[in-house]
């Protein structure tokens, strides 16, 4: 009885430490709005904000007027938004409701995945990460984001 119970416990342990970082993210392929294949390797050796979320999310839901707003002023940032969920025509529908003026990604099957890999290995939502120029995480956030948040993940990313 013993076996199983410790297999599976240090199953969990590798899955919660997992933190492949920013290679894991450049590496995938998601959906866009339109269902179409982006290349996150498009956003390589850029400063970029991701930010993981879902329509059913609460804090996701307040913290979105916040990094649209955010967006609205600064253009020297890359931001993503993925939605970790399979419903594109939802997520679509959300991001016109939200008016979100950012690209936003349909993760499917690799969100959670994609999560654990940034560090968030109970893949909570709302979770943001924000990479600098040199690929380096310098923000890791678990929680929503307000906007004096995210503008000081912005500087520390174009340090």
């Amino acid at each position: 009885m013993r076996k199983p119970l410790l297999a599976a416990l240090l199953c969990c342990i590798a899955v919660t430490a997992r933190a492949d970082g920013p290679e894991s993210l450049f590496a995938a392929t998601l959906s866009d709005l339109a269902d179409k294949p982006v290349q996150l390797s498009a956003y390589k050796g850029k400063p970029l904000m991701v930010n993981f979320w879902a329509r059913w999310c609460g804090p996701c839901r307040d913290e979105i007027p916040d990094l649209v707003k955010v967006r609205t002023k600064r253009k020297d940032v890359e931001m993503i938004g993925i939605a970790v969920e399979d419903n594109t025509e939802g997520v679509r529908d959300f991001a016109k409701a939200y008016d979100i003026n950012y690209p936003v990604l349909v993760a499917k099957n690799k969100g959670i995945w994609l999560m654990q890999a940034l560090g968030n290995g109970g893949a909570g939502l709302p979770f943001t990460v924000v990479i600098d120029r040199q690929g380096n995480i310098v923000t890791r956030k678990l929680g929503p984001m307000k906007q004096a948040d995210v503008e000081a993940a912005f500087q520390q990313a174009l340090k």
